[in-house]
């Protein structure tokens, strides 16, 4: 008790104990996520960002697009009945930084992925009130006029390093494989798609002739939702969620 009274009495000390206990509190409950596999729970059908995919989730970011649309569906029912199944934390595994939240000035987009077509995301994106009336987002008719440039290897080196797996393969051939994805009839293709599974190849943006931000772009929020079968998965949780 004396103890006790000398803590109550000198605010400092108080104020010192407190972070001790709450730094113990937090190394105890934090560090085994570094550690223990079952932390981490894996879904079947996730594979790492393609070159065009992961550029095209930096001009995402750049452009501010995550401050008025989340990537996170939470399991109310008003939101899985919107948007689609809410949001598994496995489907974030590759992302750095992930796209989580609760702001919505625009809808979540978690699930968009394949729900629109290639035509109407590059209208939407060049005059979004040409397809959404009441939409206040303002237009980014300049990717399709932006040719992309991207460090390819040198990005996905970069996210190797933080424990994204990429192959020396797929880092090696980076260039070629953003080429092919956004490139119909490419050469390169099949051996693409052996490198990422379920990834979609084709011209983006409506020119196949270059390859702009706007096919990074759009090749990103296609993806978004679509590699995990929700179907199997909830038929299969328990397996799945080993």
């Amino acid at each position: 008790m004396f103890n006790h009274g000398t803590l109550e009495r000198h605010s400092l000390l108080l104020v010192a104990a407190i972070l001790v206990v709450v730094a113990i509190g937090g190394i105890v409950e934090i560090a085994p996520l570094f550690y223990l596999e079952s932390t981490i729970e894996k879904v079947q059908g996730m594979r790492p960002y393609t070159p065009l995919e992961l550029a095209g989730r930096k001009i995402y970011i750049r452009e501010g697009c995550y401050v008025c649309h989340s990537q996170m569906i939470r399991p109310l029912r008003d939101e899985v009945e919107r948007y689609g199944h809410y949001s598994l934390a496995a489907e974030s595994i590759y992302d750095h930084p992930f796209q989580w939240g609760s702001k919505r000035t625009g809808p979540d987009l978690a699930r968009v992925g394949a729900k629109y077509s290639d035509e109407w995301h590059r209208a939407h994106l060049v005059d979004p009130r040409s397809v959404v009336p009441e939409s206040v987002m303002p237009p980014y008719r300049f990717l399709e006029n932006t040719e992309l440039s991207f460090d390819a290897a040198g990005e996905l080196a970069a996210n190797r390093m933080v424990g994204v797996p990429y192959s020396d393969d797929m880092v090696a051939s980076a260039r070629a494989d953003l080429i092919a994805q956004a490139t119909p009839d490419d050469e390169g293709q099949d051996a693409f798609k052996k490198r990422y599974p379920k990834a979609e190849a084709r011209d983006f943006d409506g020119d196949p002739k270059r390859i702009t931000e706007m096919d990074a772009l759009v090749a990103y929020l296609q993806m978004l939702g679509t590699l995990v079968d929700f179907k199997t998965y909830q038929a299969d949780a328990p397996e799945n969620r080993r």
